[in-house]
């Protein structure tokens, strides 16, 4: 099939040439041979360039010739303990699968611990719902958190641990203008309340905690050359309700310091994050200084672009909150509910991410390798089915019963077969493409059943052998109607073999068209 998808045709020399030199003890069987591969090579050479496609040798990119990479060892991994820590404002998507995939990784190699850590602290940016959304697609991609730890319950943590960083003079309050603030930090100047006494900012502190207006900042060094490092907030006052704590708290930790008190507390011993993080990282070293802990090992990883992909949660959201999205779970989106929906299996997110690597190198992703990885997932146990799209009527006229005999699977006979019979006035579907490009007297195959001719809309039966240069068509008798969703919302509407009762929530490849997840009277678009 590979020689007749290359060059548009097999020959019988070449063929034989080929299986003497791979098999030689076949030699005195020649002639029987010779037969055997004439009746196979006259099928061949009448399949249509379609059906011959998948049988193209394929030059894969070298990114792809490495099927499984090993990750680096990590420094000092006894009593590993690796966080994934996201934000509950939605569901996880595709962009956050690459932390989860590299620490989940190193937790399996070193049989070390995961804790899932949901970062609650701004009360603005929270979906109540995402706390359980989060659970959900962790247990999707069959990961497993040892821990579920929630900020919001740790707040008097964050609170003792100020405590202690003012007293030893290594933070300060201000209620001042945050444009004068950030203005005299910039030209590396010390605010007026960065030097009050410690048991005056305490005060200050306290008074945050019910009425006071302010901000707690963490002492740095105003010296450093990059403006982003000098004196950093640690807590803020925010009056809004959040969906956990209610009213109960106004004064809130922001992020790094936050993250850097939860490490300590939950054992963190590895911290693996983008390299985009390098500024917080040094951030939150400042508060391991102040209160003399000993630092995790930090391990920075190169950012990776996910070209034509909206993966901002809030923009999401909105989109879905003004209808022009169905739910976390619309195909258009890169959300893991959205992709699952699709068809994707989890161990391609898993996989694609380890064998991207934890150098410092940014990287692109490539979705035709992503899709390439689930394609050698699904293939070997995919059943197939005929798709027809727009289709056209035609009767068909045979003096005797035909039996379409077409595999589920033209690897895995075990799997059975779709049969049907045919007889005279049964209705066969064409796509509508494929009707439009009928000459007059028309001789085309119906695939796995027969050679017909084409007279309007009438199929006469004129013999079982394919014939060369006939074109092979998919064709529906028995049929549901359906409607395929693509990515992009593109809707296409057709019908397909009446057998898939029982395939509801499955995955399938409609031949010629791609793979496919079934749903009710729906098919989502997976990848060809």
């Amino acid at each position: 099939m590979s020689e007749a998808a290359q060059y548009g045709e097999a020959k019988s020399k070449s063929v034989i040439g080929k299986a003497m030199g791979k098999f030689p003890e076949l030699r005195s069987s020649a002639k029987d041979l010779m037969d055997i591969i004439d009746d196979v090579i006259t099928e061949v050479n009448s399949m249509s360039p379609e059906d011959l496609q998948p049988y193209i040798p394929v030059k894969k990119p070298k990114t792809e010739k490495v099927v499984e990479r090993e990750l680096p060892p990590l420094n000092n991994p006894d009593s590993m303990v690796l966080r994934f820590a996201p934000g509950p404002s939605g569901p996880l998507h595709l962009g956050h699968t690459r932390a989860l995939a590299l620490n989940n990784y190193y937790k399996e190699r070193y049989g070390g611990k995961l804790i899932l850590r949901l970062e609650d602290t701004n009360p603005n940016a929270i979906d109540p719902e995402a706390y359980d959304l989060i659970q959900s697609d962790l247990e999707w991609l069959n990961i497993e958190a040892d821990e579920v730890v929630i900020q919001s319950d740790r707040i008097e943590l964050y609170y003792d641990e100020i405590r202690k960083i003012i007293s030893k003079g290594g933070a300060y309050v201000t209620n001042s203008d945050a444009e004068e603030w950030r203005e005299l930090k910039n030209q590396k100047k010390a605010h007026p309340d960065r030097d009050r006494e410690s048991d005056v900012q305490l005060s200050e502190f306290e008074s945050l905690l019910s009425d006071g207006e302010g901000i707690v900042v963490i002492k740095t060094d105003l010296e450093d050359p990059n403006p982003a490092l000098r004196d950093f907030v640690a807590l803020r006052v925010v009056e809004d309700s959040h969906p956990r704590q209610s009213t109960k708290y106004r004064l809130w930790p922001l992020y790094n310091y936050a993250v850097a008190v939860d490490d300590y507390h939950l054992g963190i011993t590895h911290v693996l994050r983008g390299k985009d993080h390098l500024n917080n990282t040094l951030k939150q070293k400042w508060i391991y200084k102040y209160l003399e802990w000993d630092e995790p090992e930090y391990i920075h990883y190169g950012l990776v672009s996910i070209p034509n992909t909206n993966l901002k949660t809030s923009k999401i959201r909105e989109s879905i909150k003004n209808g022009e999205f169905s739910g976390w779970d619309d195909c258009r989106l890169a959300t893991l509910k959205g992709l699952a929906r699709r068809g994707y299996r989890p161990e391609t997110f898993l996989k694609y991410w380890e064998n991207s690597g934890l150098k410092e190198v940014d990287i692109k992703f490539s979705w035709q390798n992503f899709d390439a990885m689930n394609k050698d997932l699904i293939d070997s146990e995919t059943r197939r089915l005929f798709f027809v799209s727009e289709p056209v009527e035609f009767t068909m006229e045979t003096s005797d019963t035909l039996v379409k005999d077409a595999p589920w699977h033209p690897d895995k006979p075990e799997l059975g077969k779709r049969e049907e019979e045919i007889v005279t006035g049964s209705k066969i579907y064409l796509q509508k493409s494929d009707v439009d490009s009928f000459n007059q007297d028309t001789a085309v195959r119906l695939k796995n059943l027969c050679n017909v001719s084409v007279d309007g809309n009438k199929l006469s039966f004129s013999g079982m052998s394919p014939q060369k240069g006939s074109k092979i068509l998919q064709w529906c008798s028995k049929h549901t109607p359906i409607e395929l969703v693509y990515p992009d919302g593109k809707i296409v509407s057709g019908i397909v073999e009446d057998n898939i009762s029982e395939l509801d929530g499955e995955t399938v490849q409609f031949e010629r068209v791609g793979f496919a997840r079934l749903e009710g009277k729906k098919a989502f678009f997976l990848h060809r």
